[in-house]
């Protein structure tokens, strides 16, 4: 039988080095590709031949939710499994509506990794049981028609590329420069940004990021 294949993308070397040797001690699963960050996690999707994307939220420059989003929008057949370090209800509802296959606490230990990965390629869900306790509670927000109550404020992709990195401290022009746009472009989508969450300052997009999910506090 072949080998499961995983795309991982996580920036902690560290973590990364612990779940490699984790992964590959398993006979049946293999590593096939590492990204550490979310950008790259993506571009390595349309290259990399992977049953499994292992993602970590807390990526730089792109964090996983959103890197999740974006490949799941070109290859909604994807399978990705979410890895968190925080239980925040805020990191599993966004990971609910774009449409996982998984979200793991990082406390998991090892056989419970290897079973999540092993479910979530042949098809399955896989959520840890305290994650699976706050999903059901999610669920029953959740109303006629399958329209959440209270819905967050949508943004754009390119709206949360920028607003990440205003979030992780970068000017308009290391934005401009990391995205590929002109300052110009940039300049607008913050104007967007501000127009849509109502915040007048950089330290109000801050907060958002960090209570939206999309950036890590600390």
């Amino acid at each position: 039988m072949n080998p499961i294949k995983i795309l991982l993308a996580e920036d902690h070397m560290i973590v990364l080095e612990g779940l490699r040797l984790l992964l590959e001690a398993e006979r049946d699963l293999k590593i096939v590709g590492e990204a550490q960050t979310g950008r790259m996690a993506v571009e390595m999707t349309r290259s990399v031949r992977s049953d499994v994307v292992l993602m970590d939220i807390a990526m730089p420059q792109l964090n996983g939710l959103e890197a999740a989003r974006q490949i799941l929008h070109t290859d909604p057949a994807c399978r990705i499994l979410i890895l968190s370090a925080h239980e925040n209800d805020a990191y599993i509802e966004r990971a609910i509506e774009i449409g996982v296959a998984g979200f793991l606490i990082k406390q998991t230990s090892a056989n419970i990794l290897g079973k999540a990965v092993r479910a979530v390629a042949a098809g399955k869900s896989f959520f840890s049981p305290s994650v699976a306790r706050r999903i059901s509670r999610y669920e029953k927000s959740v109303g006629i028609g399958g329209c959440v109550k209270h819905r967050s404020i949508q943004l754009t992709s390119r709206e949360m590329e920028v607003l990440q990195l205003i979030a992780e401290g970068m000017a308009n022009k290391q934005t401009a420069s990391e995205l590929g746009i002109s300052i110009k472009t940039v300049e607008k989508h913050r104007q967007s940004l501000m127009n849509k969450l109502n915040v007048h300052d950089t330290a109000g997009l801050t907060r958002h990021a960090i209570d939206s999910g999309i950036i890590q506090s600390g």
